[in-house]
């Protein structure tokens, strides 16, 4: 049984936030998306606790506080830290691969250049989270 997701969606793209959202609704899922458009707004939010998000799906490249910047913070946290949180970016440079993995994020997946791909790729990924148990109910 699939459960509807709350996603924190940290991208500071608009072209890559409407990608994200057009590809939700061609899927026709019903998952809730947050939006940051940084890591500073995203730990803001994130901090208040009220509406943790199931998933983060987050961009590397980013002003004000980069991805791993930004995953570094989250990790300390010992409520936030258990948040699965995975990479989505444009970046295959193998020592953010690394770098990543060693903070604890729990995928690091390239944005692929064609939408029909894009969109595969988020219905797995979304498929494998909706269903996963660490995912409550």
């Amino acid at each position: 049984m699939n459960n509807k997701l709350t996603i924190l969606l940290i991208e500071d793209d608009m072209i890559e936030v409407m990608k994200f959202n057009r590809t939700i609704s061609k899927l026709g899922l019903n998952h809730k998306i947050i939006e940051a458009k940084n890591g500073e707004e995203a730990l803001e939010f994130l901090y208040k606790k009220d509406r943790l998000p199931d998933i983060i799906l987050l961009d590397l490249n980013m002003p004000k506080l980069n991805g791993i910047e930004f995953l570094s913070a989250l990790k300390k946290d010992n409520e936030l830290r258990y948040i699965p949180t995975i990479i989505l970016t444009t970046s295959n440079n193998r020592r953010d691969v690394l770098e990543c993995y060693k903070i604890g994020i729990a995928g690091y997946i390239i944005k692929p250049l064609k939408f029909d791909d894009y969109v595969e790729l988020i219905k797995r990924l979304l498929e494998y989270w909706s269903c996963n148990e660490l995912i409550k109910g």
